[in-house]
Order: C-alpha cells, then sequence, then structure tokens
C-alpha cells in the first residue's frame, strides 16, 4: 500500500481535524483513543508517514518508543491500573484500521475485560477531563 495523506491521523497532525492531545513534541503527538477500549486509552503517533512498522524510519519509531513509554508510565499511575497493555497492528490482517504507524497505550485491570473498539464514541468531555490528568501529571498543563 501507498501511504495515504488523508488518513484520519494525517488529518490531526494537520489539525484538520480535532484530537484530545496529552503530549506533544518535534516528532509525536500522543492523543486520546476516541473510542476506548478503558478509560485513559491513548494514541501515540510519529509525525512523519509511516504506514505502519515496516514503513517506519528508525529514528521516527525511537521516538514513539520513547513517548510511548513515558506516557504508558504516566496513564498507569493516573488511572491506577494493575497493568499497560501496548498494541501496534501491521496490516488489516493484523487489525489495523488506520494505516499511519501508531501505538496503543490501554490501562487494565484484573478480571475486568476490555470494551470493543467499535465506533462507539467516548463523549468528548470524558476524554478532556481524563487528559487532563494525564497532561497535569506530565507536567504538559
Amino acid at each position: 500500500m501507498t501511504y495515504d495523506k488523508d488518513n484520519i491521523f494525517a488529518k490531526i497532525l494537520r489539525g484538520e481535524m480535532p484530537a484530545v492531545k496529552v503530549y506533544e513534541d518535534d516528532q509525536t503527538l500522543a492523543f486520546m483513543d476516541v473510542m476506548p477500549q478503558s478509560p485513559g486509552h491513548v494514541l501515540v503517533i510519529p509525525k512523519t508517514e509511516a504506514e505502519d512498522l515496516f514503513d517506519l524510519e528508525l529514528k521516527a519509531g525511537t521516538a514513539v518508543l520513547r513517548t510511548s513509554q513515558r506516557v504508558a508510565q504516566v496513564v498507569q499511575e493516573v488511572f491506577q491500573a494493575d497493568g499497560i497493555m501496548i498494541n501496534q497492528f501491521n496490516g488489516p490482517a493484523a487489525g489495523q484500521t488506520v494505516f499511519h504507524y501508531h501505538v496503543h497505550i490501554v490501562p487494565r485491570y484484573e478480571d475486568v475485560p476490555l470494551r470493543r473498539h467499535s465506533g462507539d464514541m467516548e463523549d468528548i468531555a470524558v476524554l478532556e477531563e481524563q487528559a487532563a490528568k494525564i497532561r497535569q501529571a506530565l507536567g504538559e498543563s
């Protein structure tokens, strides 16, 4: 496949679509997933065009890993999660639905099943409240 410059994450990076941001630097953006599997579900993307892991430059991958590690640690603390699930899908058969490389940070709790990652969008006010807690803990208010 060829990178689609009109995918939703590319539009978010260009400011053409809204996102509830939790962290941003010159190489990455972290924002709330609008269809969270668990409260505090965050996505981390590179600011470069990369469809999947195989299309990702090493420098961008390193930046995404660094941001993912920092954000995941804060998400686990803020949401008092028992663990953190880190997911990354490559290709439709693996479950990738947005073809811009991204990492899912999903808080997990003992004996609490994940919600489906479906078309049911979370209330933006809820996402804003969660993001504010993450930003504060990151020192990004």
